[in-house]
């Protein structure tokens, strides 16, 4: 975009905005600047507003943040971000700002954010909320702080033979169409964040054996399942469960997730657990 225009006049001037400054685009009405900002990506909105006061004031309009707003934004922001009843008070701006920002619920095991290009909500739900199989158990499990999780801390499985893990939530999505993945790491993760400082270790072992069972179910009816052989040891992975629709945005739904490896023939062992990421199509969630 150019920073300034100008027009000549009939004796082969240029206009100017007062004095011996050539006309901007920082002259124009701000009505006229807003309307120029609506087309543009919530990213490139707050560029421009830091270029000068015109385009500043400009971006706050509310016709700008509004279609960028999920439908059910209000819902959201009451629950989320504000006190029940404010969003009438509250300009579109700083409500998206608000939703943009990660915040806690559920006793702070799981994370909701909107993604600020694309307005999709991104959910992670830490395994600090989840039902796991001998999670208390040191003989089998230990906790690891790390920084290579959004909750700074994973469950590490040493050793067992019998695998489950179940979890839940309940949210109103906005609409539109979902991919569940869990997030695991074959080997023992650094307490920093650097992820490639994670080594492989002799401890991994029996999940080349038989594929571990992912699924879930959601309360309008839907549900998926497949199942993943863990070979891919010293990196994150996200494990796809597969895709779900919301329609009713109006509407809580409930989400029932599981992994499982109930193979009692063999033990294994070198697991890092870290969370089940929910993020909108097309949407990269940041874990």
């Amino acid at each position: 975009m150019g920073s300034g225009y100008s027009a000549a006049t009939d004796d082969g001037g240029s206009l100017t905005s007062g004095g011996d400054r050539p006309a901007g685009l920082g002259d124009l009405p701000e009505n006229c600047l807003a309307m120029v900002l609506a087309r543009l990506d919530p990213p490139e909105i707050c560029n421009l507003a830091r270029t000068n006061r015109a385009f500043y004031r400009a971006s706050s309009a509310d016709f700008i943040w509004e279609p960028k707003l999920p439908e059910n934004y209000r819902n959201l922001a009451d629950k989320l971000v504000f006190y029940e009843g404010c969003c009438g008070s509250v300009g579109k701006k700083d409500i998206y700002a608000g939703l943009c920002c990660p915040i806690r619920f559920s006793s702070g095991t799981k994370e909701v954010w909107m993604d600020k290009r694309k307005g999709g909500i991104c959910m992670v739900a830490s395994w600090k909320g989840m039902k796991i199989t001998g999670i208390d158990d040191r003989r089998y499990w230990t906790h690891i702080p790390t920084l290579q999780s959004r909750f700074h801390a994973i469950a590490y499985l040493k050793q067992i033979w019998w695998l489950e893990v179940e979890g839940d939530l309940e949210f109103e999505f906005p609409a539109g169409s979902y991919s569940l993945y869990f997030r695991l790491q074959l080997g023992r993760p650094t307490k920093g964040k650097n992820q490639h400082c994670s080594a492989t270790n002799q401890y991994v072992h029996g999940w080349n054996i038989k594929p571990v069972r992912f699924q879930f179910s959601v309360s309008n009816g839907q549900h998926a399942k497949t199942e993943h052989f863990l070979n891919e040891q010293g990196k994150w992975v996200r494990y796809h469960v597969g895709d779900f629709v919301i329609e009713d945005s109006c509407r809580p739904v409930k989400i029932k997730y599981s992994m499982t490896q109930i193979d009692c023939t063999h033990q294994k062992g070198g697991l890092a657990l870290d969370s089940v990421v929910i993020c909108r199509n097309q949407v990269e969630a940041r874990c």
